[in-house]
């Protein structure tokens, strides 16, 4: 099976003939990798965070399984001009308490997301583009940007909307980018957290949040939308792979996300488990420090070899990326030529480089580094699959073409904290494209550092290129789907040809469940409770 044919198929599936014990048609357990650090769905821009967000706070846009968009709580919106957005809101949809939604639940929604205390990350990226917000009626929301946006609907589908009524707003209120008028307070995520404020559109209840042990949604039964066929959902966080492999094979949990790489055969053999793997959108990478002239972990050599452009594709021809995916991966990624899966907005075919170690060296030498030079690479060990045995494999690739590589492995907290303090020089982490296009890596990863603009939020290796932000600034102004497209295809072919960021490979997600079930694998690596399904 190619690249290509994997991405679009979007699943692979095991299915196993042999039945077990019956699956409870109205209960569903999870046993989830990673749980969410708050039930405020404006809190923390984290993975558990948002796939929980989605069952219980709806966007005015969906997501579907490849991240293409459609319509939820908006049933259709359109550019009125360059600058103007409309959106027509669903009517005869209620909050879990019964009160209507109407627009005033999205003006105060975007109005409170700047003002979420204490917010380790931020959706503020996702609601700066909003110069103004007004309700002509109870179902039309007008949006004005300062100049042409065309992320504005994409962009609206990566929050969730609160009640206006249960954050204690009873008259009218107006938005302002500096300061939203007739809100005098902001609601806290603890009470979020113990339940006062679980009050969405959404498919499922709030039920409890007991956090280390388990979060327990019950089915919405005034749904507006399809009635699910669970009555209760518990998400149980077991972090550890073997414990969460052991329960499923147990029948303590009914389905686990990211059953480890070397599992995946002996549950494939398993009568009584199904797994079913697709392609996601997270790119794992190597970040490189092209800002100063010195760079902390390179030592052997004067100055900082990775401003030069041949060192940093030396590097990238001496990756092996086949036999990563091959012999660390079990096969459970695909090697990246870019920083988002060929098929996905914005992104081309473009081939990864080809392990080439003789040309690395050459490309050494030509840079004036035929001697070589000593290189530590940072990475978590406890963030993305496998992270610390890649990052291994690379140190040992670096070293056989001159370059002594000795790797610093800590937990995902420490690295974090470590890289957002420039510490390393070269690191290993991943990114997924909340979005589903191609503006998401590029932006983050690559762009410059450019707070006012929300530009190289993650760009760590604080690569910048006045030719590359240009093609950026061009594709986010450019409404026209097509041309926009093109743009940010011009835009990453450039930026793989000056070697600004080196993709290793993405993941392709697997998750295992006991027969009797099924689940539709999601790009974003969500798991959620409106995927699985009594099998037919």
């Amino acid at each position: 099976m190619t690249k290509a044919t994997l991405l679009m198929a979007g699943v692979v599936a095991v299915g196993l003939t042999a039945t077990a014990g019956a699956v409870n048609a109205e209960d569903i357990v999870i046993g989830a990798a990673a749980e969410p650090s708050a039930m405020d769905p404006h809190y923390h821009n984290l993975s558990p965070n948002n796939a929980i967000r989605n069952h219980i706070f709806e966007s005015l846009v969906g997501q579907d399984e490849t991240q293409r968009l459609y319509p939820l709580l908006a049933e259709s919106w359109q550019p009125l001009d360059d600058t103007t957005w409309e959106f027509k809101l669903r009517e005869g949809v209620t909050f879990h308490d019964g009160t209507p939604f109407t627009a005033k639940d999205v003006i105060y929604t975007v109005c409170r997301i700047p003002n979420v205390p204490n917010s380790p990350s931020s959706f503020t990226a996702y609601t700066k583009a909003i110069a103004d917000m007004e309700a002509p009626d109870d179902h039309t929301l007008i949006i004005k940007t300062d100049g042409p946006y065309p992320l504005i609907p994409t962009e609206l589908s990566t929050w969730g909307i609160v009640s206006a009524a249960t954050m204690g707003i009873t008259g009218d209120i107006a938005f302002d980018r500096d300061g939203c008028t007739g809100i005098d307070s902001w609601p806290e995520t603890d009470d979020f957290n113990n339940g006062t404020l679980m009050n969405g559109t959404g498919p499922y209840q709030f039920e409890e949040f007991v956090k280390g042990e388990r979060l327990v949604l019950k089915k919405n039964p005034d749904y507006w939308g399809e009635v699910e066929p669970w009555d209760t959902v518990t998400y149980r966080p077991i972090t550890s792979a073997g414990p969460r492999v052991a329960a499923l094979l147990a029948g303590d949990v009914d389905l686990i996300e990211a059953p480890p790489v070397q599992d995946l055969p002996r549950l494939r053999e398993d009568a009584a488990v199904d797994v079913v793997q697709g392609m996601s959108n997270r790119v794992i990478y190597l970040h490189m420090d092209q800002h100063d002239s010195e760079t902390p972990g390179i030592t052997g050599v004067d100055g900082n070899p990775l401003l030069d452009i041949r060192v940093r594709e030396a590097l990238s021809k001496a990756i092996n990326r086949e036999a990563i995916v091959a012999k660390i991966m079990d096969g459970v990624a695909v090697p990246a030529g870019e920083l988002l899966p060929p098929g996905m907005f914005g992104a081309n075919p473009l081939e990864p480089d080809p392990y080439d170690p003789a040309a690395a060296k050459a490309l050494l030498a030509e840079a004036g580094y035929e001697d070589g030079f000593e290189v530590v690479i940072g990475t978590p060990n406890d963030r993305y699959m496998n992270d610390a045995k890649v990052a291994q494999a690379i140190a040992q690739m670096f070293t056989q073409v001159g370059l002594p590589t000795t790797v610093d492995a800590t937990t995902k907290s420490v690295f974090f904290s470590r890289r957002n303090n420039y510490e390393f020089s070269v690191y290993l982490a991943g990114w997924g494209a909340g979005t589903g296009e191609m503006s998401s890596p590029l932006k983050a990863l690559v762009a410059s550092p450019i707070p006012e603009k929300g530009y190289g939020g993650t760009n760590r290796g604080r690569y910048s290129d006045p030719t590359f932000d240009a093609m950026l600034d061009e594709a986010l102004s450019t409404v026209d789907e097509a041309a926009r497209e093109a743009v940010l295809q011009k835009a990453s072919a450039y930026a793989m040809e000056q070697y600004a960021i080196l993709p290793l490979h993405f993941e392709v997600t697997p998750w295992a469940f006991r027969q009797g079930l099924t689940y539709t694998p999601r790009a974003d690596q969500y798991t959620l409770a409106m995927g699985i399904r009594p099998a037919e």
